[in-house]
């Protein structure tokens, strides 16, 4: 048992050893380059249990220009659709523990809950106007998941920001709009008033539920 577990390791080693012997040329590095960019991609979203020898026969029937089992089309809708799907089963632990922490937070002491799912505890309340949904504001804010990770602070950064309203999520463009300058408030935006099926980052996964303290500094 041992000498063959030996002859197997042995054989592992010479495959390997062979096959770094063939990145002889600036084309094989690109090869096997991007053969590494999209494995780790798909370890990234997840997709670790592809039928493998379906993936290549698919990339070498396009890349030769051969006829295909399903047109360009077709094939984005398949992963549109997929994707989804994928990405919501993967995911759908974020949305359930971001709903469990709004149903539980709604109900502490100051604060507010609006009909779209927003929720804020006015930490300071300003004296100033209100901005629109067009105008550019002037902010610091310090982001959180709701286990406490910092995913984003201009606060930390030491220097605010200035934006566009009607440029960033949702749930900041609703909850800026009831904001007058001077204002400072910790705000829990849902994650289909944030980023959704998207993340954000390497920090924000898809269906994550936000918080964020934000001061509004000013109008431009």
């Amino acid at each position: 048992m041992k000498s063959l577990f030996c002859i197997a390791t042995f054989s592992l080693i010479l495959s390997a050893t062979s096959f770094a012997q063939t990145l002889k040329t600036a084309n094989d590095s690109m090869a096997y380059s991007l053969g590494i960019l999209v494995g780790e991609n798909f370890q990234k979203e997840g997709y670790t249990n592809l039928p493998m020898d379906i993936f290549y026969a698919a990339v070498l029937a396009a890349m030769k220009d051969e006829k295909t089992l399903m047109s360009t089309a077709q094939c984005e809708q398949h992963i549109q659709v997929g994707a989804l799907d994928h990405k919501m089963k993967l995911y759908k632990p974020n949305k359930a523990a971001g709903e469990e922490f709004l149903a539980a937070n709604k109900t502490k002491a100051g604060v507010i809950a609006l009909d779209n799912g927003l929720q804020y505890e006015i930490l300071r309340m300003g004296e100033g106007a209100a901005p629109k949904a067009t105008d550019e504001v002037i902010v610091h804010y310090h982001g959180t998941l709701i286990d406490g990770t910092v995913f984003d602070s201009s606060v930390d950064r030491g220097e605010s920001i200035s934006f566009p309203l009607n440029r960033v999520i949702k749930g900041w463009t609703e909850i800026l709009q009831l904001m007058p300058v001077g204002s400072k408030w910790r705000v829990y935006i849902p994650q289909d008033l944030a980023y959704g099926e998207r993340a954000a980052g390497p920090t924000i996964q898809p269906y994550s539920t936000l918080i964020f303290e934000i001061e509004l500094l000013g109008i431009k």
